[in-house]
């Protein structure tokens, strides 16, 4: 009988042979991997699992560090049942929501987030967090019957996860435990409490923000960024969940078998239109000043919907927009800047010619009439068709793009005579009260099904873009997203529902054995816990229907 398998690291390039049955902690002790982080996790064939993960077959290994964003993530997960179980121990019968990412951190609420978290208790949250991290205790992974484990939470009246896993149909249910407190979690986490020494806690609104490492340089806190404007949105979306009663992905699912849902998009849709119909009215207020309307967000949150949503909606407020394509500024290819790994860096601020397009802006506002170039994307060059625009009385200059919020885009037009808009896809519903549900992934599913159904891309060639696709974001869009006059959340609480019947397939031919599999085994994962939901009730003027096809707009 066989007694030893061969590994293979990836982190050293080498095979090794090992006892059947070895944990992956003991082959990262054994075979002296220096990380420039502490090791949080491994993959095994590209997915993810925990240190104490044993293997009994010839597998793929690599550990990684919160320097990886998988890494980062069982980090998240690993704080938070440390902080979780903390207010169990000072405080057992309060209840712990970790509801959205904000200033770098995460917004938390004990009770209710209506109530006052007061300094002392907070000081005292932190004292015991960092005691159950200095005792190093074991994070323990046990998988029971789904009924045994949803009766082992409803003892403890910890209900959100108990309608979680009564929804979702399974035999088997995985929970975490550190030594009699236990949580749920939708990944894996760190084998011990020693493990998430970096944190802090401070008092942020009327709740607790959770300060954790920086994603690029885990190794210190991420440095608090206020974000008034973007909290404030979060703040209104979750007051608008709670009056419908629907807080995490149980209470949805509970009113997809009960056939309501179909009035949840009636009313999420009406939502979106009066939120929109309210910018347009702003924007009215705003006139004869801001004649421009420079609208901005990161990839995949419907920023081209919304700027056609909302022509109908000032055309409606007595405007007339006119719409202008920043992508018609881009300069000649051979002048393009070039990025880091010397290619063409097409989100660059340079790529597009700043002096021509202030000038153009400059010339309208004064009521010229201009003739606007049209860039030929095959030729990569700048050509004019003849086409010419003026701004007349009742006009708005509708523009879009990465850059429009930046400051640097528009040096020479006086501040008054632009209206910003920024949107973007703020989830606000959860998995359960500790699991939050990443914006991040609602705009790369999103994505995926676009690409794939428009532009012939598969879920492996977007998954390979989507890292060059975030550091274009966090350079060129997230720093000027506090700049925005208004902010539109154009997330849908039912869409993840609607997304998963289209993108599982689409995930599901990513083939196991190359780097992407990673986030498509996740995304596959995280679909699961949605019940799906037929989008042939999504009006044709939908959000969403830029994503999944039937829009009555052109794109």
């Amino acid at each position: 009988m066989q007694s030893t398998i061969t590994i293979f690291c990836k982190n050293n390039n080498q095979f090794k042979e090992f006892p059947l049955g070895i944990s992956l902690k003991e082959i990262y002790q054994n075979m002296d991997i220096k990380l420039k982080y502490p090791v949080v996790a491994a993959r095994v064939n590209y997915k993810v699992e925990d240190l104490n993960f044993h293997l009994y077959k010839p597998k793929d290994i690599e550990f990684i560090d919160a320097s990886s964003p998988s890494g980062m993530r069982v980090y998240l997960r690993s704080i938070s049942m440390v902080m979780a179980k903390a207010l169990h121990d000072i405080m057992p019968e309060a209840t712990l929501r970790i509801e959205h990412p904000i200033c770098k951190g995460y917004y938390c609420c004990i009770d209710n987030r209506d109530n006052q978290v007061e300094p002392q208790l907070i000081e005292r949250l932190q004292k015991r967090m960092q005691e159950i991290i200095d005792d190093n205790l074991p994070i323990i992974s046990e998988e029971k019957q789904t009924s045994t484990v949803i009766e082992m939470f409803r003892q403890r009246h910890q209900m959100d996860k108990v309608i979680l896993l009564e929804t979702l149909g399974i035999s088997y249910s995985r929970f975490f435990r550190i030594g009699d407190f236990i949580d749920y979690y939708n990944g894996v986490l760190v084998p011990s409490t020693g493990c998430v020494s970096l944190f802090n806690l401070t008092s942020y609104d009327k709740g607790i923000l959770l300060q954790v490492p920086d994603r690029r340089e885990p190794g210190q806190l991420a440095q608090f960024e206020d974000q008034p404007k973007m909290f404030e949105i979060f703040n209104e979306f979750v007051r608008w969940n709670n009056l419908m009663e629907l807080s995490n992905v149980g209470d949805f699912n509970k009113i997809s078998r009960e056939s309501n849902v179909y009035n949840l998009i009636k009313v999420s849709e009406a939502l979106h239109e009066k939120k929109i119909a309210q910018i347009a009215d702003m924007i009215r207020q705003r006139q004869p000043q801001s004649r421009f309307v420079m609208i901005s967000g990161p990839s995949s949150s419907g920023k081209t919907t919304f700027s056609k949503r909302l022509s109908i909606q000032l055309i409606v407020a007595g405007i007339k927009p006119i719409v202008l394509s920043m992508d018609n500024y881009f300069v000649n290819r051979v002048d393009t800047p070039l990025d880091e790994n010397g290619e063409w860096d097409f989100e660059a601020l340079n790529a597009l010619d700043l002096k021509l397009f202030n000038d153009q802006l400059a010339a309208l506002l004064n009521g010229e009439e201009v003739e606007i170039p049209f860039y030929n994307f095959e030729k990569g060059v700048r050509e004019y068709h003849g086409e010419k625009i003026q701004l007349k009385e009742g006009n708005v200059l509708l523009i879009e793009g990465i850059h429009a919020l930046n400051p640097s885009l528009t040096t020479a037009i006086p501040a008054e005579a632009m209206f910003k808009v920024y949107v973007s896809t703020l989830t606000t519903i959860s998995l359960d009260n500790h699991n939050w549900i990443s914006t991040t992934d609602t705009r790369l599913l999103r994505r995926i099904v676009r690409d794939y159904k428009f532009r012939n891309y598969t879920a492996r060639d977007t998954i390979g873009r989507w890292p060059s696709v975030r550091r274009g974001e966090e350079k060129w869009i997230f720093p000027y997203q506090e700049c925005a006059d208004v902010m539109f959340n154009s997330a849908l609480l039912f869409e993840l529902a609607v997304l998963r019947k289209h993108a599982e397939p689409i995930l599901a031919d990513v083939p196991q054995f190359c780097e992407e599999y990673t986030e498509a085994h996740r995304m596959l994962k995280f679909l699961k816990y949605f019940i799906p939901i037929h989008d042939n009730e999504i009006p044709p003027t939908s959000l969403l229907r830029e994503f999944l096809g039937g829009s009555s707009f052109k794109y």
